[in-house]
């Protein structure tokens, strides 16, 4: 049996584990949520294969609305209409999500290229380099930083002003601005920590990385 077969087996059985186990311990979950949805939170976050949304936040189906892309990129509104935008303009104006998080995430392959678009390796991904022009802005934070300089605490610095670009471009979607005008929302930014299994709140304001705690202590939690 090749690769792929091994791996589509697997994904089958887990499949039948849900089915056969998971599914009946929740099945009033999921019988209510048959016919309708009302998640709390929008949570945008990069395709990265490593990262689990629910898992992280622990929560249950139903409660996340979950957009994913590469780079965790919210592009401004009208520069690219498409899945990311109408996603956003549903999310808050059909079901009145509370939150948006946007995500960012340590090792990120995106974050990588985007510290060097004009790469010859991006040659072949056309797609992925326009689609990461929506981050430029936040690689002029770093000067004239050349990519092979760039070390683990450069990246993150990069993902973390990356994350904070993102929330400025999502502001300029007009269903969020009018609910932030209503003080209907609150936009927050992570940064996701892959093997410490730690989330950073960062701050748009001092542009500072705040542990989970102290946010939560700020909330009266």
């Amino acid at each position: 049996m090749d690769c792929g077969r091994d791996t589509l087996s697997k994904l089958l059985e887990g499949v039948k584990t849900f089915q056969n186990d998971v599914y009946p311990e929740s099945a009033e979950l999921f019988e209510s949520l048959a016919n309708s949805q009302a998640p709390s939170t929008l949570f945008i976050t990069c395709a990265d294969s490593r990262i689990s949304p629910s898992l992280i936040t622990q929560t249950q189906p139903g409660e996340l609305f979950i957009v994913r892309n590469v780079g965790n990129l919210v592009p401004a509104y009208g520069e690219m209409l498409g899945g990311v935008s109408s996603a956003i303009e549903y999310a808050v104006a059909v079901l009145k999500v509370k939150n948006i998080i946007i995500c960012g995430h340590s090792n990120c392959g995106a974050m990588g290229a985007l510290m060097n678009l004009n790469d010859p390796k991006l040659d072949g991904l056309p797609t992925v380099r326009s689609w990461m022009r929506n981050g430029e802005a936040a690689r002029a934070t770093l000067g004239d930083l050349k990519a092979e300089d760039a070390g683990p605490a450069q990246i993150r610095e990069l993902t973390e002003n990356n994350v904070l670009l993102q929330l400025a471009h999502l502001r300029t979607h007009p269903a969020v601005a009018r609910a932030l005008a209503k003080k209907d929302i609150t936009l927050q930014g992570w940064y996701y920590d892959i093997p410490k299994g730690q989330i950073a709140v960062l701050d748009e304001q001092t542009r500072t990385a705040r542990s989970v705690a102290d946010v939560l202590s700020d909330l009266g939690a």
